[in-house]
């Protein structure tokens, strides 16, 4: 992924530990208070999509995806530890009711959700995946939202952070994201500059990254805008945002290369949501309309 209101984020058994860090940290935590913004679709189910359904998916009547829920406000558990939330579960979740069917989200580490949908574990991978040449060769990708990378630093910048200059420094940045891309060319940059190399501080979930940043654990953090922009809200003051987001691309939700028509009928649900205004009315819900498309595609 370029790409991953106040709620407790309740993860999961094997992350415990990050919660605890992270509810630790009193008002300057990553945490999140119990009010979640509401965001429902009014669009009733579309039988001519609906028959687009592939068989397994219709006989099953749900569609069963493969989602990171640390990724806040995009995707996340609630405080109830297993129901996922945000506004891409929210958008997808209208999409789906356009077929007449259900989603069944199964909360996954991020690197390997593709593998999931191409192996047949999962039906799809929805999870704030941005659109770039290698992840098509692996599925097909339909494109939803628009968004580019966000520095974060703690408030004030006491590392003088400087996103073009940040040799020898500790970025925070989740694994298997399309930052870690960006801080390996910038690194390589670096060194050719005779500069120190950036470390880079890997985290399997997107919230301990944030916590890293918070901690002083990490200089600063590179992930996508909402990500970054969320965390600026949610700390209350303890962390900022260093210049602007670059490199924008667009969010793609993920299906098996045996699936273009799935994916064409999928193009075709959220163009309809976005005819109707409920796809912008979700996005605005959640404070993130600034991404919205409507050059929906197949691997565009």
């Amino acid at each position: 992924m370029v790409r991953r209101p106040s709620r407790v984020i309740t993860l999961t058994a094997g992350a415990a530990i990050v919660g605890l860090a992270l509810s630790a940290c009193g008002s300057n935590s990553l945490s999140t208070s119990d009010s979640t913004p509401k965001a429902t679709a009014s669009e009733s189910v579309d039988a001519a999509l609906a028959a687009k359904l592939p068989a397994k998916i219709k006989a099953a009547g749900k569609i069963v995806v493969g989602v990171d829920t640390s990724y806040p406000p995009n995707e996340f558990l609630g405080t109830d530890g297993k129901t996922a939330q945000g506004w891409d579960i929210d958008l997808f979740n209208a999409v789906a009711q356009k077929f007449g069917v259900t989603v069944d989200w199964k909360t996954s580490a991020f690197d390997p959700i593709i593998l999931g949908v191409t192996s047949g574990k999962y039906d799809m991978g929805v999870s704030s995946f941005s659109i770039n040449a290698e992840r098509e060769k692996q599925a097909n990708m339909v494109s939803y939202y628009d968004t580019g990378t966000q520095w974060i630093v703690p408030k004030g910048n006491p590392k003088h952070v400087n996103i073009d200059n940040a040799c020898g420094l500790n970025i925070g940045v989740q694994k298997g994201t399309v930052q870690i891309d960006d801080l390996t060319a910038r690194s390589k940059k670096c060194i050719a500059a005779g500069k120190k190399a950036i470390n880079p501080i890997v985290e399997e979930l997107q919230v301990k990254v944030n916590s890293d940043v918070v901690s002083g654990k990490a200089d600063a953090m590179a992930a996508d805008t909402p990500i970054g922009l969320y965390a600026v809200k949610q700390t209350k003051g303890a962390v900022e945002a260093l210049g602007k987001s670059y490199d924008s691309t667009p969010y793609g939700y993920v299906l098996p290369k045996t699936e273009s028509a799935f994916g064409d009928a999928i193009v075709e649900a959220l163009k309809k949501l976005d005819a109707s205004g409920d796809y912008k009315k979700i996005l605005k819900t959640w404070g993130v309309d600034g991404g919205a498309i409507n050059n929906f595609a197949l691997n565009p």
